[in-house]
């Protein structure tokens, strides 16, 4: 797969924050201030959350390549049918013959249209459900690390 960085907005985006994210930890430790309790697990937790947006947003973006290369396939085939039935159409001799075939072309059209529209459907559908997993996971993690943060300074301040 090919590197996105540069023709994606929001993975550039994210990548700087999670720069500035490092060299803001940098920082602080070069100055040798009095640290917050926790305040080290809390840039942990902000790059791990950069990390995970990130990730979601490139699964966001793999699953709209794979459907727009998936629809390419598609206009390609039904352009080939296309041509394919109108020379069938051609051959046909008799009206009725004609009729026939054009209700059979129109009926399987139909058909194929509603299978492809579900199948870009059904692969929207997975990419969204990955990238979702994805950020309620690291949702549930965070949620966890802040209670652990927060018991950490009670017991601190109970010293």
């Amino acid at each position: 797969m090919a590197d996105t960085t540069a023709t994606n907005p929001f993975t550039y985006a994210m990548s700087q924050a999670m720069q500035a994210a490092e060299e803001m930890n940098k920082m602080m430790q070069k100055m040798h201030l009095p640290s917050a309790p926790g305040a080290q697990e809390l840039m942990e937790a902000y790059k791990r959350n950069l990390e995970a947006m990130s990730a979601a947003n490139r699964i966001a973006l793999e699953g709209a390549q794979t459907v727009a290369r998936r629809h390419m396939e598609i206009v390609q085939q039904t352009m080939a049918e296309l041509s394919e039935n109108l020379r069938a159409m051609a051959s046909t001799e008799a009206p009725t013959e004609k009729a026939a075939k054009n209700a059979e072309l129109l009926k399987k059209a139909y058909e194929r249209a509603v299978a492809n529209t579900k199948e870009l459907a059904d692969l929207i559908q997975h990419a969204n459900a990955e990238a979702v997993s994805l950020l309620n996971k690291r949702f549930a993690e965070a949620v966890e690390e802040a209670k652990s943060l927060l018991a950490q300074s009670q017991d601190a301040s109970k010293s």
